[in-house]
C-alpha cells in the first residue's frame, strides 16, 4: 500500500453546516437560514428555531480546538468554505464586511500553525438569500458580476495563505436542488430547462472568470472545480439500459467537460436542441471559457446508482437512479460500494486528463457515547473504519492504475449538520459533537475510536491499511 510522498491527508466541511453565528459579526442571511429541514422540504419565510445550521456546532467559536484536534490526527489539509454572506451580506453590497474578512484571516492562520493547508470552496450551498429573493440565484446573469467582486475580494486578502480553491461545491447538483445548489427560488417544478442551464451557463462562466483570476492573482495557487460524482451501472446487459446509462452520465460529465475542456460537448448541444433550449451567450464568454480551464478536478463520491428501463428508484440520492441488488446500504438507504470510487478515479482521468482530488467521501450513521477502558466518552465506529478504509484501499488500487490523485479529505471530520436531512443524528466525522437533532448539548468534543485510526492511517501514509492497525 503506496500513496504518493506529498499526498495531502485531511477532512472536509462547509461553512453553513458547522460554523453557526449566522447573524454574529455583521454576516447577512443565505439561503441555508431558511431550509431547517435539508434540501428536499420547501424554504421557511424566515429563519426558525428548528434548524439547527444556525448555530450549528458553533465552529466559529470552537475553531481554535477543532483545529487543534484536526493537528493531532496530523491533518496536511482542511477543507472548508467561506461564507459568501458574512464577506458580502446581501451579495451585492459594494464593500466588503471587514468582521467577516477577519474571521477567516484567523481561520487560516490557525491552519498554518499546525502546517495544514486551507482548501477553500468560494461558493458551498449558502447563496446569499438576498441574490436568491432579489434576483431568482444564479438564473441571473447579473451574478456573475457579484460573484467575482466576491472572489477579487478573497484572492486579493487571502493569496498568501490560501494555495487550494474550489469555485463551486458540487455544481452539477443544480438540476436537482437548484435552491441549494444554485440560490434559485422558483420551485423545481416549474423552473423550465431553459432558466435551468442558463442557470449552468452563468455558474460556467464565473467559474472561468474565477481561474482566470486565480492565475492572474495567485500564479503559485491551484484552482478547481467540484463535480458530485456518482457512478452509473446498468442493471442488466440489454442495450436499452447501456444508453439510459450513457444519458444519465452526460448529465454529470457535462459539468466536467465545461471545467476541464471548455467547449460545450455535442450531447449537450442536441439535448438543447431537442428541448427547445437556446441559451444565452457572447463570444466573449465562450472564449473565456476555452481558455480558462481548471488545474484539477475534485469530487464528492459516496455511492454509486443504476440505470435502466426497471428496477426500485434508490432512496435519499441527490442524483436519484436505480437500486444496485448487489449493494448493502447505509442508515439512510445510500448504497455502499468503494470499487465504484476506483471505477470513478480512472473514469474522470481518462476523460478529462487532470489531477484528481476526492474532496468528500465518508459514512453518515448513528453513533452512540460510550465509555473506553479509561473511563473516557468515545464511540466505538468500527463500521466508519470499515467503510474508509473499504475506500481508501480503492484509492490506492486507482494510484496503482496510474491515476494522479492530488489527496482525500473525508466528509465531516467532525460532526455537523448533514445537507440532505438537517440533522445532527447524521453522523460523519472522527471527533463528536455532542448535540442532538433537538438542539440539545453541550457542544463538547471527544475522539470516536475511528480519530486513533485515521491519524495511524496519515503518520503511515496508509501503510497501516493493509496491516490491520485500528487500536
Amino acid at each position: 500500500m503506496s500513496f504518493p510522498k506529498n499526498f495531502l491527508w485531511g477532512g472536509a466541511v462547509a461553512a453553513n453546516q458547522c460554523e453557526g453565528a449566522y447573524q454574529e459579526d455583521g454576516k447577512g442571511l443565505d439561503i441555508q437560514d431558511i431550509l431547517p429541514h435539508g434540501f428536499s422540504s420547501p424554504p421557511t419565510a424566515e429563519p426558525t428555531s428548528d434548524n439547527l445550521k444556525l448555530k450549528a456546532i458553533d465552529f466559529y467559536h470552537h475553531y481554535k480546538e477543532d483545529i487543534k484536534l484536526f493537528a493531532e490526527m496530523g491533518f496536511k489539509v482542511f477543507r472548508t468554505s467561506i461564507a459568501w454572506s458574512r464577506i458580502y451580506p446581501h451579495g451585492d453590497d459594494l464593500e466588503p464586511n471587514e468582521a467577516g474578512l477577519c474571521f477567516y484571516d484567523d481561520l487560516f492562520a490557525e491552519c498554518h500553525k499546525y502546517g495544514i493547508e486551507p482548501l477553500v470552496t468560494i461558493s458551498h450551498y449558502e447563496t446569499p438569500l438576498h441574490l436568491a429573493k432579489k434576483y431568482n440565484g444564479w438564473a441571473s446573469h447579473e451574478l456573475i458580476g457579484f460573484y467575482e467582486r466576491y472572489v477579487r475580494t478573497l484572492f486579493a486578502r487571502y493569496k498568501d495563505t490560501v494555495k487550494y480553491w474550489l469555485t463551486f461545491n458540487e455544481i452539477n447538483s443544480v438540476l436537482h436542488v437548484p435552491l441549494t445548489s444554485g440560490g434559485i427560488m422558483t420551485p423545481k417544478k416549474p423552473l423550465s430547462l431553459q432558466d435551468l442551464f442558463q442557470a449552468c451557463h452563468h455558474e460556467f462562466v464565473a467559474s472561468a472568470k474565477a481561474t482566470k483570476l486565480a492565475h492572474e492573482m495567485m500564479p503559485d495557487a491551484k484552482i478547481g472545480c467540484m463535480i458530485l460524482a456518482m457512478p452509473i451501472y446498468p442493471l442488466t446487459p440489454a442495450p436499452d439500459d447501456i444508453i439510459a446509462v450513457m444519458k444519465a452520465d452526460h448529465f454529470n460529465d457535462f459539468f466536467g467537460d465545461m471545467h476541464a475542456r471548455g467547449i460545450y460537448p455535442g450531447y449537450m448541444k442536441r439535448f438543447f436542441r431537442e428541448n427547445g433550449i437556446e441559451l444565452k451567450t457572447t463570444e466573449e464568454e465562450l472564449r473565456l471559457l476555452r481558455e480558462n480551464t481548471v488545474d484539477f478536478i475534485s469530487f464528492s463520491y459516496y455511492m454509486s446508482i443504476c440505470e435502466g428501463t426497471s428496477g426500485q428508484a434508490g432512496i435519499g440520492n441527490i442524483l436519484g437512479g436505480k437500486k444496485n441488488p448487489y449493494l448493502k446500504d447505509s442508515e439512510w438507504g445510500w448504497q455502499i460500494d468503494p470499487q465504484g470510487l476506483r471505477y470513478i478515479l480512472n473514469k474522470y482521468y481518462d476523460r478529462w486528463q487532470k489531477p484528481l482530488f476526492i474532496v468528500e467521501n465518508g459514512l453518515g450513521a448513528k453513533d452512540e457515547l460510550c465509555r473506553d477502558e479509561a473511563g473516557d466518552l468515545t464511540v466505538n465506529d468500527d463500521y466508519r473504519i470499515a467503510y474508509l478504509r473499504d475506500h481508501l484501499q480503492a484509492v490506492n488500487e486507482a494510484i496503482e492504475d496510474g491515476v494522479p490523485v492530488m489527496g482525500y479529505t473525508s466528509w465531516g471530520c467532525i460532526d455537523l449538520v448533514s445537507a440532505s436531512t438537517a440533522q445532527m443524528s447524521k453522523r460523519y466525522g472522527y471527533i463528536y459533537v455532542d448535540r442532538n437533532d433537538d438542539g440539545s448539548g453541550t457542544l463538547k468534543r471527544y475522539r470516536k475510536k475511528s480519530f486513533y485510526w485515521y491519524r495511524d492511517v496519515i503518520h503511515t501514509n496508509g501503510a497501516c491499511l493493509t496491516a490491520g492497525k485500528t487500536r
